[in-house]
Formats: C-alpha cells, sequence, structure tokens
C-alpha cells in the first residue's frame, strides 16, 4: 500500500499464480530428469529465463506456456494448476432412458394418489395431465438433456 497525492492506494497483486506456475515448471522439470539448461534449449530460451520462471520473478506467455507444456509431456492444465481435473463422458441415452422412465412414473403416481385421495378419476386424469404439462414447460425452458 502506497499513498499518492492523499489517495491511498492498494497494491494487489497475485504472486500465488505466477509462483505456482513456476512451481511447477520446476516439478514436472524435475520429474523428468531435465536439467534448466536442457529445458531452455528445447524452449530456445536462456537458462536464466527458466530459472526466473521457476523462482517467481517473472513468468512465461500463453505461447511459452503451450510450448513448455509440450516438452515436458503435460496438459497446460497441470503445468498452471498442477493437477488435470478428471472429465466424466455423460451416457446421454442412460440420462434420456431415466428421464423418461421417472417422468412416466410421476405422472402415473400423481393419477394413483389423486384418485385414492379424492376417489374420481376425473381428478387422477387432470393430475396426470397437469404433471404432464408442467414436464413440457420444463423442456421448453431447461432443455431435455
Amino acid at each position: 500500500m502506497h499513498v499518492t497525492c492523499g489517495i491511498v492506494v492498494l497494491e494487489i497483486r497475485l504472486n500465488r499464480s505466477i509462483t505456482m506456475v513456476g512451481k511447477n515448471i520446476k516439478f514436472f522439470r524435475e520429474k523428468k530428469d531435465i536439467t534448466q539448461s536442457e529445458l531452455a534449449d528445447k524452449l530456445c530460451v536462456t537458462r536464466q529465463a527458466v530459472s526466473n520462471w521457476e523462482n517467481g520473478k517473472t513468468e512465461p506467455d500463453i505461447e511459452m506456456l503451450n510450448k513448455i507444456a509440450s516438452v515436458l509431456e503435460i496438459s497446460i492444465e497441470e503445468l498452471i494448476y498442477g493437477f488435470k481435473r478428471e472429465t466424466k463422458i455423460i451416457n446421454t441415452k442412460n440420462v434420456t432412458e431415466n428421464i423418461t422412465k421417472g417422468v412416466s412414473f410421476g405422472a402415473v403416481l400423481a393419477m394413483v394418489i389423486s384418485y385414492v385421495k379424492w376417489q374420481s378419476i376425473g381428478w387422477a386424469v387432470l393430475h396426470g395431465l397437469l404433471n404432464w404439462v408442467y414436464v413440457i414447460y420444463y423442456v421448453i425452458k431447461y432443455g431435455w438433456s
């Protein structure tokens, strides 16, 4: 924090991201058993540039991050965050089938409960139809899957 012309100016620096990238470069470089000089040669930069990245003095630009990740055989995400997120693939066919079964069961359940409660087939049909109206509204508003 410093004062300029009577106005307090807060200086906020996110050194954490620089430090994390630098630490990750060092970690993955050492994991591949590569020296700073070897990495620098492969990236066409100086050894001092690699040292500055690893010590958090400077940080590589996005193009260099891509090159570093390529040389170290990791993703940019791993280079920045230190880990790779797992992606989960959802089989939409199963999701659609389960939604259809759930909606059908819900409509039948609404009709049975209405019939038992009011002893009227009319109310049962009405509640079954209202259930489907809600489903159609939901699909229009949010999409099917």
